[in-house]
């Protein structure tokens, strides 16, 4: 069962068939379970990025996530999350080329992780002790360019 709903946010995420053969390595099912409260998702899911996905904004969300967001420290240069860190407890760091992973996530869900942590991980809140809104929503942008390599 869980194959086929694989199958289906692929194809409807427009990624396609010549991409099924990446299922092998897509997203399980406790990665694709939202991280947001119940009762705070759907407020989450209507946040959309204010800026656009232009080279500039992308590039600015790129050296945030590789300076001052220290993201790249858990989720790699690579953006793949990286496995074996020391004293990580609990769940490994999201993989952020996981295009069935990046279809199934909002911006608003991912900006609220952001700012809220990601409860049952090591993922802490950043926002506003360490990045301002406006540096989020670049990061961010960058995010979403691993899901289209």
């Amino acid at each position: 069962m869980f194959t086929i709903l694989r199958v289906l946010v692929f194809i409807l995420s427009g990624v396609g068939f010549d991409s099924l053969t990446s299922l092998s390595i897509a997203a399980d099912e406790a990665v694709l379970r939202p991280r947001v409260p119940i009762d705070q998702i759907d407020e989450a899911k209507v946040w959309k990025n204010p800026f656009e996905a232009t080279d500039e904004n992308i590039a600015l969300g790129k050296a945030i996530f590789h300076g001052k967001a220290f993201c790249v420290t858990c989720h790699g240069r690579d953006g793949k999350g990286l496995g074996d860190i020391p004293g990580l407890v609990g769940k490994l760091p999201r993989n952020f080329t996981d295009k069935v992973w990046q279809a199934a996530r909002t911006d608003g869900e991912l900006f609220w992780i952001l700012k809220n942590g990601s409860p049952g991980t090591d993922m802490a809140s950043f926002i506003p002790l360490v990045l301002t809104e406006e540096e989020a929503w670049h990061v961010l942008l960058y995010v979403r360019a691993f899901g289209r390599q």
